[in-house]
């Protein structure tokens, strides 16, 4: 069944790994600005359902769910037949979902290689095919999380921080291909919330004292990132917006 959807809130996003941290900030945000939201889960579907409760409490028939696992080539064309029935068109395509952990050399797999690429890169291209019709029908967006850690690689991060710098050049690769009739744009998020694997208290002092702002970022500084380029910048595609309080002026 057709959601039904108000002229004056038609624009729909798609967001990738939005039940919770970052994903579960830019829908929230998005979801202020107007739009329709999809909160788009692997495996969180118990956070992903509450996300869109609160979201539809606020704004009825505003947001809905769909599962899928985007190493899933099957899944991901299920998704797009899903969000196409449902909706009818997608404006702004968000690729957020990410798996982050440490991948020494001595002791990465291809499991890790295999987990790390496709959760951050090979998902959000595939999925940009397959919703490339309602994309390109609506004159669209796609903006993908990247991060700082591409320019100057973490330490014993180095599949994660290559699927990163891959995301990042198709991100730009697709900004030539798809122009005019879409936009596409990244955000690179610097120390907004610390990972859940754990940091010293020491660590979290070390990072913070080579941010200029001195302070954590918050999800909703790379949820008005995503806003900003997306929805108010209509000049502006194949740019890399750094949202790290000037950290990287210091890597």
């Amino acid at each position: 069944m057709r959601v039904s959807i108000p002229p004056e809130q038609n624009k729909v996003v798609l967001i990738t790994g939005a039940a919770r941290r970052i994903g579960a900030g830019i829908a929230e945000h998005l979801h202020a600005r107007g739009l329709q939201v999809i909160v788009h889960c692997r495996q969180s579907r118990e956070q992903a359902d509450a996300l869109v409760e609160r979201l539809n409490n606020l704004r009825a028939e505003s947001a809905s769910v769909l599962c899928a696992d985007l190493d899933d080539i099957q899944a991901l064309q299920a998704l797009a037949e899903q969000l196409t029935e449902q909706y009818g068109r997608l404006d702004l395509l968000v690729h957020n979902a990410s798996q982050f952990y440490p991948t020494p050399l001595e002791t990465l797999t291809l499991e890790d290689w295999d987990r790390l690429i496709n959760s951050n890169v090979r998902g959000a291209l595939f999925l940009s095919q397959q919703l490339l019709p309602l994309l390109r029908q609506a004159q669209g967006n796609i903006v993908s999380i990247v991060d700082i850690h591409i320019e100057r690689p973490m330490k014993t991060h180095t599949i994660y921080c290559m699927a990163k710098a891959a995301l990042q050049t198709m991100t730009r690769s697709l900004a030539k291909e798809l122009a005019p009739d879409i936009r596409v744009n990244g955000v690179a998020p610097g120390a907004i919330l610390w990972p859940e694997n754990g940091i010293s208290e020491a660590g979290r002092q070390l990072i913070l004292e080579r941010v200029p702002l001195q302070r954590c970022g918050q999800p909703e500084d790379v949820a008005k990132a995503v806003a900003f380029l997306a929805l108010d910048a209509p000049y502006i595609t194949g740019q890399i917006l750094a949202v790290d309080g000037g950290r990287s002026l210091f890597m």
